[in-house]
């Protein structure tokens, strides 16, 4: 790397087949709003924004073809959110809101909790609680 750079974490980028309803979704389900949306190469992009992170939610582009995932792949399999303060709240919180677990809250090693929710369009979202960074 080159003297004087450095990397951060930018943002993740969704294809969703309804990118407004998707970004709903964020916004209702996980407390992110939405801070810019606009037509980029004939498809929806919506911008959700999180504490020091965007959630981009594009739609389906012409000419392009999306298809459903069909299980595990290769490549990247999906995004985790660290919450800070009351995790399986947090957690129930969302089953109130209907969102499903895939996985429930449950202790991944000594320091961190963890649980798995089904977000739309396939992707699994990772909720992080990290004891030794509360």
């Amino acid at each position: 790397m080159n003297p004087g750079t450095n990397l951060s974490f930018d943002h993740v980028h969704l294809v969703a087949k309804n990118p407004q309803a998707t970004a709903a979704w964020y916004v209702d389900k996980l407390g992110g709003r939405i801070v810019r949306s606009l037509d980029v190469k004939g498809a929806p992009q919506i911008y959700v924004s999180f504490d020091g992170f965007i959630v981009i939610v594009r739609g389906q582009r012409p000419a392009e073809s999306a298809a459903v995932k069909p299980g595990l792949q290769w490549g990247v399999d999906h995004f985790g959110v660290r919450v800070k303060g009351d995790f399986d709240g947090f957690c129930q919180g969302l089953r109130t809101k209907g969102v499903t677990l895939g996985l429930d809250p449950t202790d991944f090693n000594p320091t961190t909790r963890i649980a798995f929710i089904n977000a739309p369009d396939g992707v699994s979202v990772e909720l992080l609680n990290r004891k030794d960074q509360l």
